[in-house]
């Protein structure tokens, strides 16, 4: 093994004297560089191999590379490049073959390899990795377009790229994104093919006997993609995408039209086409001579969005389903959503919307999300009237739905109007009890505020005994904060009092007690510590804060020191894993000031 190492360390010899010989490294780093490499070497060539080794290998060779690429920017130094740097780029090459041959599932260091190619300019490298890489990995798509991509724009070779595509066609005949790539990969081609035949007429090229294909300028292998791609794939979406990538170029205004034809004949049932249909109609040039004014381009704007409407219209009458309406609510409320200063262009704008959801409502097809919008646009507009009939519309669809729950009576609180107190009972029996926390804030949080004391504490009271643990223990933090606010410490203290002998707690409750106790004149250190054995009985394996706290309280004023040793010793056997040794830590810094 040492004579193999021997020999790779003798190899760099020629690459090192001339590093030396210009300058870009001193005698002693070129030492250095050789004692690194030795042992970097010697665990290349274990019995066993670590592939965390190789990448040390590799990113100290590459960080070689970086630091004379910029000594040779200090001191404008660009000869022996081959000399210098391609043994280098050689040596990490051959490492990474090295590596990707022993750990070939590996598909990050494949990608690095090739980004080093890239990098590096080693372009001639770089097919036979991806070729190596895709026949390891040819279940993976992206591969081969990485790959294709690769060919088309870094060896501006298409043939190779198309030869990619259809090997890749072999093994995912009905990859959406294989497809989408490779139609792409086609226009690109007929684009470079008609830029080069206009810079050859600019310049009055004698071509000889060749000649430019007129039926490859116009993208017809892209149409022979096209239509290959809908007998295997169907769906107005993906038809679309095509489009829209056909769209980027100028040359392919019949192709789109065949595929927009298609669209219009194929997928009238896909609520996609009719969006995409309804949505081309912004797109559509307009006359210019009205556009000079805030006010004519409103009325542009506004005709635009009719026309959208309309289609959108046509659209209902042939699918009339829950898709169709969404798609066209969400039209309308993005279309809501875009600021103008034209009042009557948002008076429609809102007009328009309103009449979806209506009609969407009617029907029994407006998604939940929307009604929160519908919401807010008539709380905006101050129709208390509306909010009610909407809010109760949407928890008769909804009917066990949390978040509906929670908006209309969000809503119905901030109007101050309705029957809340039979709503909030109503909330409860419908939902779900292990999701009803939220209703329960809505409704401690109305109470306090619009309720006598004795039938907020009541409420508290069912809070603390419901059978949902998240509810009752956060309620029972909500009834402490609540007696602290409205007795005081005597109310508060009480109040725990009654609830620290029944289950479940949270960390929270007793911290509240324990920061309620400190707030006073002179706090009693007996409570204190009441309250930190009954937090410790329940949290002591795995918080160390509290264990911190309650020696630091010991260590105070009020405290006794000499309790620090046996807490110190009761927390070293109760904690366990990294809380043991966080609390070690924190606890040294705290005896000696730190903390």
């Amino acid at each position: 093994m040492a004579e193999v190492i021997q020999l790779r360390v003798e190899e760099r010899i020629p690459e090192l004297e001339h590093l030396e010989r210009v300058g870009l490294f001193t005698s002693k780093e070129v030492k250095s560089l050789i004692k690194r490499a030795t042992a970097l070497e010697y665990k290349l060539q274990r019995l066993i191999l670590n592939k965390e080794d190789f990448i040390a290998y590799i990113q100290y060779e590459i960080n070689v590379l970086e630091l004379v690429k910029k000594r040779r920017e200090h001191i404008k130094y660009n000869f022996k490049r081959e000399e210098i740097e391609f043994p280098i780029v050689q040596r990490i090459n051959g490492v990474f073959k090295r590596a990707t041959n022993k750990w070939k599932s590996d598909v990050q260091l494949w990608l690095s390899h090739i980004a080093f190619c890239k990098k590096w300019a080693t372009k001639t490298h770089l097919s036979k990795v991806f070729s190596a890489m895709i026949a390891i990995h040819p279940d993976k798509s992206g591969l081969w377009i990485m790959a294709a991509k690769s060919e088309m724009e870094d060896m501006n070779s298409s043939e190779s790229a198309r030869h990619l595509f259809l090997r890749a066609l072999r093994f995912h005949p009905e990859d959406k994104k294989v497809f989408q790539e490779y139609f792409r990969m086609e226009l690109l081609h007929a684009e470079k093919l008609r830029k080069q035949k206009s810079m050859a007429e600019e310049a009055e090229m004698d071509l000889g006997e060749y000649e430019f294909s007129p039926e490859l300028m116009s993208g017809k292998l892209a149409e022979i993609v096209y239509k290959e791609a809908t007998e295997k794939i169907q769906g107005a979406e993906f038809i679309i995408s095509l489009l829209n990538i056909a769209a980027i170029f100028d040359f392919t205004k019949e192709l789109q039209d065949t595929i927009l034809t298609d669209i219009q004949s194929k997928y009238t049932e896909d609520c996609v086409t009719w969006d995409f249909l309804a949505r081309r109609e912004l797109e559509k040039p307009s006359a210019g001579e009205e556009l000079s004014t805030a006010k004519g381009r409103a009325s542009d704007i506004a005709r635009r969005e009719e026309r959208c409407s309309l289609v959108y219209e046509e659209g209902l009458q042939s699918l009339n389903t829950e898709p169709m309406f969404t798609c066209y609510a969400a039209f309308c409320l993005e279309r809501h959503k875009r600021k103008t200063n034209v009042q009557e262009l948002k008076d429609k704008r809102e007009q328009r919307l309103q009449g979806v959801f209506q009609r969407a409502h009617d029907s029994s097809m407006l998604k939940e999300a929307f009604y929160k919008n519908w919401l807010q646009i008539l709380l905006a507009a101050g129709d208390a009237e509306g909010v009610a009939r909407v809010a109760m519309a949407a928890t008769l669809r909804y009917s066990q739905s949390v978040s509906t729950w929670t908006l209309r009576l969000q809503m119905l609180m901030q109007l101050d109007s309705g029957d809340l107190k039979t709503l909030f009972k109503e909330a409860l029996e419908c939902i779900s009890p292990k999701e009803s926390l939220p209703v329960w804030r809505l409704q401690v949080q109305w109470s306090t505020g619009s309720q006598s004391p004795e039938e907020t504490e009541a409420l508290l009271k069912r809070g603390v005994l419901s059978a949902v643990p998240a509810v009752a223990m956060e309620m029972k933090e909500c009834y402490l904060d609540w007696s602290s606010a409205t007795g005081g410490y005597k109310k508060a203290r009480k109040t725990f009092v009654s609830l620290h002998e029944s289950r479940p707690f949270s960390k929270t409750f007793f911290t509240k007690m324990i920061q309620i106790e400190l707030e006073q004149a002179s706090p009693k250190m007996s409570n204190l510590r009441d309250c930190y054995e009954r937090a410790l009985r329940e949290f002591g394996t795995s918080d160390e804060d509290l264990w911190l706290g309650y020696i630091r309280e010991e260590l105070g004023t009020r405290g006794q020191p000499e309790n620090c040793g046996k807490l110190y010793w009761r927390a070293m056997k109760l904690l366990e894993g990294e809380s043991v040794e966080r609390f070690v830590s924190n606890y040294t810094l705290l005896q000696t000031g730190h903390l």
